[in-house]
């Protein structure tokens, strides 16, 4: 990617705004040329359930999980003819969207959003509240 190319982050969790959000990245990625990158966050597991199964069997684990909710979306990406960079992190969903930012050099992140928390929250949605107030790229949030 040369450093004036546009890459669109686009977390991704199967539900009816991700997918929204991802319909809308791919149109800006038609128009723009932009590179498309899809997350998928997955929740870490108790450090004991990880400390007996071994951590080669938690990185499948959660590699297979992740894998069953993007195959739609990469499909749908590649129907649209696009290239497609799909990634897998494990944590609080917040930091590490915000931390992909910073690894990819992302120049914009197009997310869904959630009514869950606070009055803040209830409008954006917890994650997105963290990722607009923890990255320095354009956040676009679909409904």
């Amino acid at each position: 990617m040369t450093t004036d190319a546009r890459s669109l982050l686009v977390p991704y969790d199967g539900s009816v705004n991700a997918k929204r959000a991802l319909d809308y990245a791919i149109e800006q990625a038609q128009s723009t040329g932009a590179e498309l990158h899809l997350l998928n966050v997955q929740p870490p597991l108790s450090g004991d359930v990880a400390t007996f199964v071994g951590r080669g069997n938690v990185r499948q684990y959660h590699h297979d999980e992740a894998e069953k909710i993007l195959a739609p979306a990469r499909r749908k990406v590649e129907s649209a003819g696009l290239p497609l960079h799909c990634h897998i992190g494990v944590g609080q969903p917040g930091p590490v969207i915000a931390d992909f930012v910073d690894q990819l050099k992302s120049t914009q992140v197009v997310m869904g959003t959630r009514g869950l928390g606070s009055a803040l929250g209830l409008l954006l949605g917890s994650v997105a509240t963290h990722v607009v107030g923890h990255v320095k790229v354009p956040v676009t949030l679909i409904k």
